[in-house]
Parts: structure tokens; sequence; C-alpha cells
């Protein structure tokens, strides 16, 4: 066999084949991967800084005006309900005995002013460098130190278990198609937005009210919160309170009736 190696130049040496590597392929993928990504962040940014949250503080106080203006909206169909009340009482050719079925429908609908003694329970969110305060217990994670809507579903729940009369939450009666919900760290009841500590309040015979918080599950569970990371907890006896009627629509909007 020859010894002789092949010319570069010469038209018997071997043609070199030049072979793409997946090394540099992937190389090139990356990249054009990075141009489109600065590519899109320089479009979406149009010159400002995306880094900022400016665009949640828009969202945040577009549901503050909004909350706002639901709780006007509110009180001017209470005023307007008045008023049709008042036209309806005239000449409606009803007798004593339908006018007082009326009015003790309307006092179980919650549309009307309820008086009597009552009790409030306060909760709120556990200080934010709150640590556990029992041994035994994992040092808190973020999610134990908020009042969560299980919790505000509990003390409702209880209290019209003890036989509540009538509840109202912050600052907004209850009625059967009330939902008490929460978003973040904040509640939505009824189209308005409210920020902790939160207030409920019923009316009702103190002492069942009381055994009946007691007594439930849910809030047992959360008296472990409150003991051990320092959730916020406050039943109080109100006295004699007035709770204001629901000034809300009553329309069903969404509900079907069974078949």
């Amino acid at each position: 066999m020859s010894n002789s190696a092949y010319s570069p130049g010469s038209e018997s040496s071997p043609v070199r084949r030049r072979s793409f590597r997946p090394v540099r392929i992937l190389t090139a993928g990356v990249f054009a991967l990075a141009g489109l990504i600065f590519f899109t962040s320089f479009n979406t940014a149009k010159g400002t800084n995306i880094r900022t949250d400016a665009s949640l503080l828009k969202l945040s106080d577009l549901v503050h005006e909004r909350s706002l203006r639901n709780g006007q909206l509110d009180d001017s169909n209470a005023a307007l309900r008045k008023d049709v009340e008042a036209l309806a009482e005239r000449d409606d050719g009803s007798t004593k005995a339908d006018d007082d079925r009326l009015t003790a429908l309307e006092k179980r609908a919650g549309t009307q002013k309820l008086k009597g003694e009552a009790i409030t329970v306060t909760l709120n969110d556990a200080p934010p460098d709150a640590t556990a305060k029992l041994p035994g217990y994992p040092e808190p994670q973020p999610d134990y130190l908020v009042i969560h809507q299980q919790d505000l579903q509990a003390v409702v729940n209880a209290m019209w278990q003890g036989g509540a009369e009538g509840i109202q939450v912050m600052d907004q009666r209850l009625i059967s198609t009330s939902a008490v919900r929460c978003v973040g760290n904040t509640l939505i009841l009824q189209g308005r937005v409210y920020s902790p500590p939160y207030t409920i309040t019923a009316v009702g015979d103190p002492d069942k009210l009381r055994d009946a918080l007691t007594a439930s599950p849910a809030i047992q569970n959360y008296m472990v919160y409150v003991n051990v990371y320092g959730l916020g907890w406050k039943v109080e006896d109100k006295g004699t309170v007035t709770l204001p009627g629901y000034a809300g629509t009553v329309d069903l909007h969404y509900a079907k009736p069974v078949e």
C-alpha cells in the first residue's frame, strides 16, 4: 500500500463533505429564540417599563372605583324601592291579613330592617412576621396567615345553624342568594370589595349563636391557626342592634326551576 498522501488540489483526492453537528443547530435555535423574545418584549413594552406594577395598580384602582359605584347604586336602589313600596301601599286593595303576610315574607327575605340582640365576630389576618407559637407546629407559610373564603363561610353557616334571624357581613345584609367569595386577600360581596378585618353580625339568641360557633368543626380548625399563628378572632355581644335591609337586586339571573 502506498504511503503517499493525497494532495488537496489533486483531482484524485476525495471530496470532504462538511456536516452540521446537532450542537451547532441547537446553538442557532437558541439565538433565534432569544431574538424572538427580545422583539416580543420590545413590541409589548412600547417604550414603557414592563417591570413595574403600574398595570396591577390600575386594575386595583378600577376595582375600587367600581366597588364605590356599586355602593352608590345600592343606596339609590334602596331609596327607589322605598318609594315604590310607599306607592304600592296606596289603595292596593289588599286586606290586613295580606299586608301582614307580605310583611312577614319581606322580613324572612331580608329586605326589611331587623332589630334585636346580636353578636359580632371579627376575623383578621395574622401579622406578616408571625411564627409558630406552640411547639410541634411548622413555621407558617404565607397561606396560613390570611383569612380564607371558607373561614368566613364557616362563621356565616354556624350563625344560621345557631338560629340567626338575620346576618350582616361588613355593611351588607345577607339574603338567600348572597355569596361570600374571596379573591386573594379581599372579600367580594354583592359587587363590592372589602379588606380585612372582616366583621359578621348576627341577630338572634346570643347564647345559641355562641354555642353554634363553638360547635362548628370548621371553626375549631380555624382556632388552631388562631392559637398557633395569630389569626384574628373576636366575638362580642353587641346588645340591641338594627340590621339594614338588603338593598340590591333580588332578580335571579342564573337559577332554573327544578323539573
